[in-house]
């Protein structure tokens, strides 16, 4: 094995791979250098090559696995690798559950400071292939073959992947696919949406909605379990969208209030909520660190949830200053990006304003990196269940 520190792109060498980062890169040594690879195993030996090469880090593609693990399986995709959509297709599903949890806990540890014990064993997803409603697949000239490739975004470039299906989209998208290979762009760098509509409700076009209809039941199971647990009586939705959470969970509150930056998505949220028969709310358009101060004044803070989902850059620190002033009774956030979760989560529970009492992670992406967690937190329970600091 290669242990010299002067590390130089194209060197190859024999790598053991000790642990899965976030993010789905495995991680493993050389010499003091750490070198991350994609799609290995833990336990696993493999071939690699130096393609970037960092002060205390390098990364590596990966040649050849001359030592597999017993949880590697032969991936359905045949882009698989080359395709940067999926990141573990080449991992039993079992186990990447398991990898996702210890990734969100080791997160939660590093970023927040949070205890293990606080995240739940990851929900399956009862589909783990054909399960996405919505993909996206772009144009791009190919000089070489003189014709356009259709298809996603390469795993290690800006190049685009001609591919005929997606082994991980909707049956009936894999079929638009077609449509758009049979009629294609008349140029590249066009980018082709496709949404399977959820039944229903109504969404517009480029308005956000939940990806994954199979595991969607148990994510709003999960929520309206929390919620009910606390016995609120009004809820604040905020980055609410089409008003999905609101409209699901108006049954269990007096009163509830949404707010979205997305005009088309407020008008699409009070027409669902109509449609629904939810009518003891209301939708507002504007950016929630605008609303958020008025609105908090409407409702007694010991009687509100605030639901927080918001996208994956997470919220601005202004609208959690503001609940942490306000002191809602719960707050459950809502995230697809544990990362920037833990952070904010952080923010929240300092001092001990708030509790983390426990977080839930939902596999509402299987085969890829991403995992979608709900975060309950409550005010007047005492400090979060954190690490002890380091004598």
């Amino acid at each position: 094995m290669q242990t010299d520190n002067s590390l130089i792109v194209g060197t190859k060498l024999r790598v053991t791979i000790d642990d899965i980062a976030f993010g789905g890169e495995g991680v493993g040594r050389a010499g003091e250098f750490v070198v991350f690879v994609p799609f290995v195993l833990v336990g696993e030996e493999a071939e690699v090559e130096i393609t970037e090469v960092k002060r205390r880090f390098a990364r590596a593609r990966l040649i050849e696995i001359i030592k597999p693990s017993p949880n590697r399986v032969v991936p359905l995709c045949p882009y698989f690798g080359a395709c940067g959509g999926c990141q573990y297709q080449h991992i039993a599903y079992p186990v990447q559950l398991e990898l996702k949890r210890k990734q969100i806990a080791d997160l939660f540890e590093r970023v927040g400071g949070f205890t293990e014990a606080v995240v739940d064993p990851v929900e399956p997803c009862p589909q783990p292939y054909g399960y996405r409603n919505r993909i996206m697949v772009r144009s791009q000239w190919d000089k070489f073959k003189q014709a356009l490739n259709i298809g996603f975004l390469r795993a290690d470039s800006r190049l685009v992947v001609d591919i005929e299906e997606c082994k991980i989209a909707e049956p009936l998208l894999n079929i638009e696919v077609q449509e758009v290979r049979k009629n294609p762009p008349p140029k590249g760098g066009i980018k082709v949406a496709m949404r399977v509509p959820p039944e229903g409700w109504e969404v517009p076009r480029d308005s956000f909605f939940q990806n994954n209809f199979h595991l969607l039941p148990k994510l709003v199971n999960v929520v309206r379990e929390r919620v009910r647990s606390s016995g609120v009586r009004h809820l604040v939705d905020v980055y609410c969208g089409v008003g999905f959470f609101s409209v699901e969970l108006g049954d269990l509150v007096e009163s509830f209030i949404g707010v979205e930056l997305d005009k088309m998505a407020v008008e699409a949220a009070r027409r669902n909520a109509t449609n629904h028969h939810r009518l003891n709310g209301e939708y507002l358009l504007g950016r929630a660190e605008d609303l958020l101060p008025s609105i908090m004044t409407r409702f007694p803070p010991k009687e509100t949830v605030v639901i927080l989902d918001p996208p994956r850059t997470g919220c601005l620190k202004e609208s959690l200053d503001l609940l942490r002033q306000v002191r809602p009774a719960q707050i459950l956030y809502i995230s697809c990006h544990p990362a920037t979760l833990a952070r904010d989560l952080s923010l929240l529970c300092a001092e001990g304003m708030y509790s983390l009492s426990r977080v839930t992670p939902l596999d509402m992406f299987p085969q890829t990196q991403h995992v979608e967690c709900v975060a309950d937190l409550r005010e007047g329970l005492g400090s979060s269940p954190k690490l002890e600091a380091a004598p």
